[in-house]
């Protein structure tokens, strides 16, 4: 009989990954929610810009299970720096291998294990990212300028994520593509808008399925072909920051700003 963790990993679609960690969670009582899915499709098209050649199935299945025992809003620091040790401990259980659960368990930092696996800095970019961009109770989103800089001199700072300079890339791809040529609205801000007007977490998978990656994927990859054709046109710096100095003190200093507006409202 096979275990839970063979019977996930076998399926590589993702939706239908996402409906076997649905009913997980039904019935055990795991952390599943909206924001899981859109942080994991973050990561799916991310895979799909870099071409990393990793295991996207490890990595999209880590994504959908690594905050499993994650307190939904939870104040208590002790919970928010071991729930990823525990989830690691709980997966294990489930017939997950030793290195999955080290991927897992390193979607943040807070257990210090090392050495680090290379798929856990792509869980850690999105869950940081991804997270920004949603409202919280004492907060709205983040714009995406203003993620990417919290990510890497605020969240990251002092810690080497090995994708970060893809990952900035990929984001500014993705603030490029906007959904009709004729709107505003890029993808990232629809992937966000959606999050906010469906309610059920069945519901945002459904759209998610069947409305936006269809369009996304299409949008994706017409854009990649086009800096394709322009990297052979010119010669460019691969290390080049995303943001000049000043423009990412004049960000920070925006959010700080605005921070300290809040807190004293």
């Amino acid at each position: 009989m096979e275990s839970f963790a063979e019977y996930i990993l076998n399926e590589e679609d993702l939706i239908a990954k996402m409906e076997i960690t649905y009913y997980l969670a039904k019935k055990k009582g795991i952390f599943f929610d909206k924001s899981i899915v859109f942080k994991t499709e973050i990561a799916r098209n991310f895979l799909n810009y870099s071409k990393l050649g990793l295991d996207r199935n490890t990595i999209l299945t880590a994504c959908l299970l690594c905050n499993c025992k994650k307190i939904n809003n939870s104040q208590d620091i002790e919970s928010i720096h071991s729930y990823a040790k525990k989830g690691a401990i709980y997966l294990e259980t489930l017939g997950f291998n030793k290195r999955f659960c080290r991927i897992c368990e390193q979607v943040n930092r807070y257990s210090k294990s090392e050495p680090r696996e290379k798929e856990s800095d792509i869980l850690e970019l999105v869950d940081n990212f991804g997270g920004m961009l949603l409202n919280r109770p004492e907060r709205i989103g983040f714009k995406p300028d203003e993620a990417l800089v919290l990510l890497e001199y605020r969240n990251l700072k002092d810690n080497n994520n090995i994708y970060l300079q893809e990952f900035k890339e990929f984001i500014s791809l993705m603030e490029e593509i906007k959904i009709h040529e004729m709107s505003n609205v890029t993808v990232l801000n629809k992937l966000v808008k959606i999050y906010n007007e469906t309610g059920e977490l069945t519901d945002f998978m459904k759209q998610i399925a069947y409305e936006y990656q269809p369009k996304i994927d299409k949008l994706l990859e017409k854009q990649i072909d086009i800096k394709s054709k322009e990297m052979f046109k010119k010669v460019d710096n691969p290390n080049r920051p995303l943001f000049s100095e000043e423009t990412a003190k004049k960000i920070m200093s925006k959010i700080n700003e605005e921070e300290l507006a809040k807190v004293k409202e």
